[in-house]
C-alpha cells in the first residue's frame, strides 16, 4: 500500500513538471525610453496605444538616448515637436520608423536624436493585402 502511494506521488509530481505553463503574451506597443544609451540612467517603460501621439515625460524631452520598442510587429515615429505641433523644419520632423530591429534604438546619440525627441506615435507593422481584406 505504501509503495502504491509513493509511486502515485512520484507520477503526479512528474506530470506536474511536464505540464506546459501558458506564457503570457506581451501587449503590442511596449517601449523602453531612457535618458542614457544602453537602457541606463532614468528609464520609463510603458505600453502605448497604436495610432495615438504621446509627448515624452518632462524628464525625457530632448533627453532620450534609448528609445527601444519591444519585439512585436509595430514601429514608432519619434518627432521634434509636441503632439499636434506644426513641423517647421525643412529637413522634416521625424527620425523615421524605429522598430525592434532599428540599429540605434539603444543609442540615439549615434544619430543626434537624443537631443530632439519630444513626442512619438506608433503603428502596426502588419501589411494588408487583398487576401487579408476579405477576412
Amino acid at each position: 500500500m505504501f509503495l502504491k502511494a509513493a509511486l502515485s506521488t512520484v507520477l503526479i509530481a512528474g506530470l506536474a513538471q511536464a505540464s506546459p505553463v501558458p506564457v503570457e503574451r506581451r501587449e503590442l506597443g511596449g517601449i523602453l525610453i531612457c535618458n542614457e544609451p544602453n537602457a541606463q540612467g532614468h528609464c520609463e517603460y510603458g505600453v502605448y496605444k497604436l495610432e495615438t501621439c504621446y509627448n515624452l515625460p518632462p524628464a525625457l524631452i530632448h533627453n532620450a538616448a534609448t528609445f527601444a520598442p519591444d519585439g512585436e510587429a509595430f514601429f514608432c515615429y519619434p518627432y521634434l515637436m509636441e503632439c499636434g505641433g506644426i513641423c517647421t523644419s525643412p529637413e522634416g520632423c521625424t527620425l523615421g520608423a524605429v522598430s525592434f530591429n532599428y540599429e540605434h534604438k539603444f543609442n540615439l546619440t549615434a544619430t543626434g536624436w537624443n537631443k530632439y525627441i519630444t513626442s512619438f506615435d506608433c503603428h502596426s507593422n502588419k501589411t494588408t493585402t487583398p487576401e487579408t481584406w476579405r477576412r
